[in-house]
């Protein structure tokens, strides 16, 4: 059987038994249990596939076809052009939580010049990608990052180590363990991609998410929004002012997001950015004097 042959019947299969993106998932794959890019893959339709590879394939095909995601079969996600290791512990990065990435790096550049050192601190880390990224990209920044999940600090702590990123690692529930470890007033830039769906809303999710990625790391409360709540008391009860503030939310809830960080009276500014396809997905809070 050659490459594109195994690659067809991998596509097929999976189309039939009505996985999502059959192609690519085939293809990423495939990648995998050759050990190859994508343009060397290519570059090997014609090749034969060795009989133990296509039955290494077709084991992981039958996981894909149950419902579990390529990034957890493979064991990897890219985030900012950075491959992170991922596992059923950690939320799967998404390319839209990458533009909150980006204009937390502009600000903090902007805010604190291209020397400065601000402290960043990334509320429910997962796999580290938001953390781990501040801190390559900024290496002069003093970076954290919380979780209150043991298992999900072991996977962004590992990723931190891979990727050589500087980030000191906080266990606890969302801004209390940055505030006790650095005390009140001290965070300069928060950044958070909370959980954020309705706890109701569980249920619905497509199979993808809702049997495979980690429960705390979906559940927002009633309305989604009840971390962010949460954030904003503790800004509020603990007297940290970080200058940037940076969330990202869910389908129609960043109005009110926005709306709740006005009300809390710390930034000047507060708006709303746009995601990929379109959705008001990021809130970002500035205050640009001090």
């Amino acid at each position: 059987m050659t490459t594109r042959e195994a690659y067809m019947r991998a596509s097929s299969f999976l189309g039939e038994r009505g996985a999502s993106e059959p192609q690519s998932s085939a293809e990423l794959l495939l990648q995998h249990v050759l050990g190859v890019t994508r343009t060397r893959l290519l570059t090997m339709w014609s090749d034969p596939v060795e009989e133990a590879a296509f039955d290494k394939l077709w084991e992981l095909l039958q996981r894909r076809a149950a419902g579990e995601p390529v990034q957890y079969i493979t064991g990897e996600s890219y985030f900012y052009g950075r491959r992170f290791a991922v596992n059923r512990t950690v939320l799967i990065p998404r390319p839209e939580t990458e533009l909150l990435a980006e204009r937390i790096l502009q600000l903090g550049t902007e805010l604190w010049g291209a020397d400065g050192a601000p402290l960043a601190v990334d509320v429910g880390t997962g796999s580290g990608a938001i953390a781990v990224t501040l801190a390559v990209e900024r290496p002069a920044w003093r970076v954290a990052a919380s979780d209150i999940s043991p298992a999900a600090l072991a996977t962004a702590r590992s990723n931190a180590e891979a990727l050589g990123g500087a980030v000191s690692f906080l266990e606890g529930d969302l801004l209390e363990p940055a505030i006790q470890a650095y005390g009140a007033g001290e965070i300069d830039i928060l950044v958070s991609n909370p959980p954020y769906i309705p706890s109701g809303d569980l249920a619905g999710l497509q199979v993808e998410v809702r049997d495979y990625e980690p429960p705390l790391a979906l559940d927002g409360g009633e309305d989604g929004l009840t971390p962010y709540r949460r954030m904003l008391e503790q800004l509020a009860s603990f007297g940290a002012r970080p200058r940037v503030a940076g969330f990202e939310c869910g389908l129609g809830q960043a109005r009110e997001l926005a709306k709740m960080m006005r009300g809390a009276g710390l930034w000047t500014e507060v708006a709303v950015v746009e995601d990929y396809a379109g959705i008001e997905r990021h809130v970002i809070g500035i205050r640009r004097q001090l």
